[in-house]
């Protein structure tokens, strides 16, 4: 069992910065991905940025040049460092684990999911 808890959602205006974090613990190991998901009222849940075992990050194409995914293993902490924000990256944002993911960005494969932040981006 993953047990995790994101944290650090908020308020900004369109080009600013926000962090959020993710607090994980239990089984992960080497084959364990971790991921941030987003979900708005307007779309299903899309898969954002991805870091798997071997440290190797994966992005959706919307994101690309603006987020960074990193994780702490001293602190077992997932982050999301979301640069130049815009009004569409209002969302749910979700932390998720899964072990010995092959499609990193597609929902179904991760087992284990937080509650949810809420990021909301204003004009």
């Amino acid at each position: 069992q993953v047990q995790l808890v994101e944290s650090g959602g908020g308020s900004v205006q369109t080009g600013g910065s926000l962090r959020i974090s993710c607090a994980f613990s239990g089984g992960t190991h080497s084959g364990t991905s971790m991921a941030w998901f987003r979900q708005s009222i307007e779309k299903e849940r899309e898969g954002v940025a991805v870091v798997d075992g071997d440290g190797r990050t994966h992005y959706a194409d919307s994101v690309k040049g603006r987020f960074t995914i990193s994780k702490d293993h001293v602190k077992n902490t997932l982050y999301l460092q979301m640069n130049n924000l815009k009004v569409e990256d209002t969302a749910m944002y979700y932390c998720a684990a899964g072990h010995w993911v092959a499609d990193k960005l597609r929902e179904l494969e991760y087992t284990y999911w937080g509650q949810g932040t809420q990021v909301t981006v204003s004009s």
